[in-house]
């Protein structure tokens, strides 16, 4: 783990009657070790949250950062929290608490942000079309394509698509969104994660890549399009492989990132290996952004049961990057408010 604070970091704690105050409330001590870490979200909940888990917590919403308390961006939601009970009333305070996060990222207070999770189905109850947070976070930063990469110790895991129903994943594999989702990937791999010459291994959309056409015919008019042509260009990609032998080890020997065309795809994969440890990275940003790798769980709201492992290695993660040197970096001429210092 790393032991520097020398960065700040947002840490947006989402769903309020989810497991987000919890993780944050309980792995407090060891994320201020790895950095200056800056809470949005609602003082009450979270005070209201460590009675009930019999945590005792200094939460400070002062402005100026403590050491050893809670610093906490104080975002109020409207109506009472219940862990384990979701309300849609609080949607809209939930997504200001995000925004506030975001704006404190991109205007240069704080260098990365964390996300605990967030229920896409009360968001959208109170009227918002909320599909995801990679999604949100393209549109809201004006990025061109967001690519959503999940990564442990031993495997990376980048989605050609995200949040989408079944049906509508072929038609969302277009040859440019993909060949941008590649693009992006290696451009990541090399200035983020420092690897020189990035292998990516891509998979197929249908059983046994197509087999041929046989099966379906996206990896013979689509993907194996885009790989030859970025081969040519010198990138190592190789595939379509069919995704069921993807993840076997002499598999991923040869690669750095496995690119999947769908969500469950990738991600059953690499959550039966590393659920717990894996973080959410969004690719394709003019920040750093990571989050957990589960979702809300509302049965463990309030409980005391929930694993903040995630969220440590999420914050780890947001210090130890870097955005891309293509990215926007925040204004030269930008000074830090009084409301964030310390």
């Amino acid at each position: 783990m790393l032991k520097s604070r020398s960065k700040a970091v947002a840490v947006s704690v989402g769903e309020p009657a989810g497991v987000g105050p919890d993780l944050c409330l309980s792995s407090l001590a060891d994320a201020s070790a790895l950095a200056q870490v800056w809470y949005y979200g609602c003082a009450r909940t979270l005070q209201e949250r460590a009675q009930l888990l019999g945590l005792e917590v200094s939460i400070s919403a002062s402005g100026v950062w403590r050491q050893g308390a809670m610093n906490i961006i104080d975002l109020p939601f409207p109506l009472p929290v219940n862990p384990g009970q979701a309300d849609s009333g609080n949607a809209q305070a939930l997504l200001a608490a995000l925004r506030r996060a975001l704006d404190d990222c991109t205007e240069g207070r704080c260098q990365a942000l964390v996300t605990a999770p967030v229920s896409k189905q009360i968001i959208q109850e109170a009227g918002v079309p909320f599909t995801g947070h990679t999604e949100w976070l393209a549109e809201a930063t004006g990025a061109d394509q967001a690519v959503m990469m999940l990564a442990t110790k031993q495997l990376r895991v980048v989605l050609a698509t995200t949040h989408l129903p079944l049906r509508e994943v072929p038609d969302a594999i277009t040859a440019e969104q993909l060949r941008r989702t590649l693009v992006i990937t290696h451009q990541t791999l090399v200035e983020q994660f420092g690897i020189p010459s990035p292998r990516l291994l891509v998979c197929g959309l249908n059983p046994h890549a197509g087999e041929g056409g046989l099966l379906g015919r996206e990896e013979i008019e689509v993907i194996a399009p885009v790989i030859k042509a970025l081969a040519a260009q010198g990138y190592q990609v190789q595939g379509p492989i069919p995704a069921d032998t993807a993840f076997i080890p002499s598999r991923l020997a040869t690669a750095d990132a496995i690119i999947a065309m769908y969500h469950d795809q990738g991600l059953a994969a690499l959550k039966a290996v590393g659920f717990a440890e894996a973080v959410n990275i969004t690719l394709g940003l003019p920040i750093v952004r990571t989050s957990v790798d589960h979702g809300t769980a509302f049965d463990l709201a309030g409980s005391g049961k929930a694993d903040h492992t995630s969220l440590l290695a999420a914050i780890d993660m947001a210090v130890s990057l870097e955005p891309s040197a293509s990215y926007k970096e925040p204004s030269a001429s930008y000074k830090e408010p009084s409301a964030l210092s310390g």
